[in-house]
């Protein structure tokens, strides 16, 4: 039977770990690209995501599944280095997981094609409070801030940075994009950011649009 990027997104939502990687090297050795790989792993976490606001998984399966996403993540970078190189130069974007959310899989996925596509990635990592981004701005002098939330307590932390760069006088500096398994475009209207991005994709199509940077 034939591997599909279903194959990938199933195993990793029912955190087969042999399973998913053994689809994802299997993906890539039929031509695969980046984008379609991680693609998959993101229908496959959301599904996690989703169990776990439920109270139908724990931390133990969030964390299997962001060791799983690292193994694929490894893979990818492995066979297409020149491709996943962020180039001197280039655009910045911060990243960064809000306050309360420690979940890193989704924003790893964005920064992976940012860099890929010409970006420079400022990743501030999880569990990040506004003053940070605020922070950030400042010394790289970015024009792109991503948050990222896999939980619902998120949407209050991705408000509070919003406000927060408005208080620190750098709001209208930045264009605010917000994705994760949380974040919908009601989310994005209540937090007060600029766009949503449903997916990593989406993350490099709006930095596109909004510096003219990266690849063509």
């Amino acid at each position: 039977m034939a591997v599909t990027t279903r194959t990938l997104a199933d195993a990793i939502a029912q955190l087969r770990e042999k399973e998913a990687v053994q689809a994802a090297r299997e993906l890539l050795e039929g031509g695969a690209s980046p984008t379609e790989i991680f693609e998959a792993c993101r229908q496959g976490v959301e599904v996690i995501g989703r169990q776990y606001e439920k109270g139908l998984c724990f931390l133990p399966e969030l964390l299997l599944a962001g060791e799983i996403l690292t193994q694929i993540s490894r893979m990818v970078r492995e066979r297409y280095p020149t491709e996943t190189e962020a180039r001197p130069g280039g655009p910045k974007v911060i990243l960064g997981t809000v306050q309360g959310d420690i979940h890193d899989i989704g924003k790893n996925m964005v920064a992976f094609l940012l860099e890929a596509n010409g970006f420079q990635v400022v990743d501030l990592g999880v569990d990040v409070p506004p003053e940070a981004f605020v922070e950030a701005i400042r010394r790289e002098q970015a024009r792109v801030v991503g948050m990222s939330c896999l939980l619902t307590v998120g949407h209050q932390s991705m408000k509070r940075t919003v406000q927060a760069l408005a208080g620190a006088g750098v709001r209208e500096q930045v264009r605010v994009m917000i994705g994760g398994a949380a974040t919908n475009e009601q989310v994005r209207a209540y937090v007060g950011a600029d766009a949503w991005g449903q997916n990593a994709a989406d993350a490099v199509r709006l930095a596109r649009e909004w510096m003219g940077g990266g690849e063509s």
